[in-house]
């Protein structure tokens, strides 16, 4: 990508920041060091190779010294800042589970057909969802550390609410599409007796019969994700 290595990299990021984009600032390799993680001797040395190579420039005055990005620097730390944010935009525009239908404890369909949820349902996703919850376990690591990431993502809150007698916690749902054919949520629960492991869905449609599905069968799921980058 560069003939910068990365530590080069960090470098120019921290005297950008620093505003030596334009201006020379002064700069001691102590506290240099200290911003990019590295030792007051890792960072002078950082900064006599990009000198070197022509990258920064410095001047002295004393014993204080001030360091300015030349128009080569500039050019290279545009030029990569391009190259990844065209990567961070082009990588899929969605979280994906696959995993294997398992049999549930039969509380969904119970906790779903209740008042309190099912008119925020109907509000906030535009249906009541089929009666119970399609559970899956999850096939790898890579799917359950995809389901931590949910809460850096937007979700539909359903509010938990009380009927005088106890109190319901909050579902938050996650517009999917299930086998690429049906519209449905994957929903986290604010109280929930699976592990990370197991995932929960629901649809306006018995997603088993509708996808001729069965416990055991193999599931895919997408959950489509805003670039954050692209509202930029």
């Amino acid at each position: 990508m560069s003939d910068l290595k990365v530590q080069h990299i960090l470098t120019l990021a921290e005297l950008l920041a620093k505003g030596a984009r334009h201006n020379f600032v002064p700069i001691t390799t102590t506290s240099l060091g200290k911003n990019i993680h590295r030792s007051q001797q890792a960072a002078s040395k950082h900064l006599l190779e990009l000198e070197r190579d022509g990258y920064i420039e410095r001047i002295r005055s004393g014993q204080k010294v001030s360091v300015r990005i030349t128009t080569k620097g500039q050019a290279e730390m545009t030029r990569i800042s391009s190259i990844l944010r065209s990567s961070l935009e082009s990588s899929p525009s969605y979280l994906e589970f696959k995993g294997t239908i398992i049999s549930g404890m039969g509380e969904g369909a119970y906790y779903m057909s209740m008042k309190g949820y099912t008119k925020q349902f109907k509000t906030k996703l535009g249906y009541i969802p089929f009666p119970g919850t399609l559970n899956v376990k999850l096939k790898d690591k890579v799917y359950t550390e995809a389901k931590h990431s949910l809460d850096t993502h937007d979700g539909i809150m359903i509010n938990g609410f009380s009927d005088g007698k106890r109190t319901y916690g909050w579902v938050k749902c996650y517009p999917a599409k299930i086998n690429n054919s049906i519209d449905g949520a994957l929903i986290t629960l604010e109280r929930t007796h699976y592990d990370d492991s197991v995932i929960e869905l629901i649809s306006h449609t018995n997603i088993k019969k509708a996808a001729k599905l069965s416990t055991g069968s193999q599931i895919s799921v997408r959950i489509p994700i805003t670039s954050k980058l692209s509202k930029a």
